[in-house]
């Protein structure tokens, strides 16, 4: 289902959204006004992730990561895999 939503914008802006819309290959204004509220919580996800990401890596006691640790890492994975594997 589908709503409306009136927005009111500048001269300067409406001829700006205009010329977008012609030059992007939008259809309407309405394509080229969901396409940027696509992008805008694609782009709040982003921060989120990179927030989250930055608090774990400023968490805890720094490890050295060594090809060891990834060989480590990777075989963890693969007992888990297996485990995961004979539940089913």
């Amino acid at each position: 289902m589908r709503t409306t939503l009136n927005i009111s914008l500048p001269e300067e802006m409406r001829t700006w959204v205009d010329e977008q819309i012609a030059q992007g290959g939008y259809g309407t204004i309405s394509e080229f006004f969901r396409q940027l509220v696509r992008e805008e919580q694609k782009r709040r996800i982003r921060d989120q992730i990179e927030a989250k990401l930055l608090a774990n890596l400023e968490s805890g006691e720094p490890i050295k990561v060594t090809p060891e640790f990834w060989e480590d890492r990777r075989r963890e994975l693969e007992r888990r895999i297996k485990k995961k594997s004979a539940a089913k």
